[in-house]
């Protein structure tokens, strides 16, 4: 038996044209692939690939919290564009906006490309939920939840992974424990929990 608390997350690809098959999803395959990467606990994912319908997002985000995900992620339609109605329908649903993690995400999109401020990601709480929307490039997904590292691998910017965890915990969520080389988890000294054996 795992020593670490066993954890549910939502994983959802909003796209219009993924989810009509005009081309294969990426957004699902990267959140998986580097969730799995960063984290020690033992992950069951809940895969929704859907399209950029605003009541369909706010449905889909509901029935993933009602499903018991402490944390769902979605990647997809934070533009501007006139189809992008992911933050339109993630604060509908939501008990309290987050608005430190879209902050972050777009300051490390900013190292990269100008028209990171044109990206419009939120996050919010629902219920004991966390729920981030992400950007929509499988390698800005990586870049905003690890942040940014100098050539000898030290952090120079945190991703907003880091505080995933501890604001999982301070609304009743499992313990999430990350693996430092992806993404070190910050918590305050009171909130660590000794090592389990």
């Amino acid at each position: 038996m795992s020593v670490h608390d066993a954890v549910k997350i939502g994983i959802v690809s909003i796209s219009d044209r993924a989810s009509c098959g005009v081309y294969e999803d990426k957004g699902l395959p990267a959140l998986q692939d580097w969730l799995t990467r960063a984290l020690h606990n033992p992950v069951t994912f809940e895969a929704r690939l859907i399209a950029d319908e605003q009541a369909t997002i706010s449905q889909t985000l509901v029935e993933l919290v009602d499903a018991g995900c402490s944390l769902v992620l979605t990647t997809g339609g934070t533009g501007p564009a006139l189809r992008d109605v992911t933050p339109e329908a993630t604060l509908a649903v939501a008990d309290k906006e987050m608005p430190g993690f879209g902050e972050q995400m777009r300051q490390i999109s900013l190292k990269f490309v100008p028209t990171a401020i044109l990206s419009r990601q939120v996050a919010v709480i629902r219920g004991q939920s966390l729920i981030i929307n992400l950007p929509g490039q499988p390698k800005a997904i990586a870049e905003t939840l690890e942040g940014l590292k100098d050539a000898s691998g030290q952090q120079i910017v945190n991703g907003i992974f880091a505080a995933v965890p501890y604001c999982i915990d301070l609304i009743g969520g499992p313990y999430l424990e990350t693996q430092d080389a992806v993404c070190k988890a910050f918590r305050p000294k009171n909130a660590i929990r000794a090592p389990r054996v």
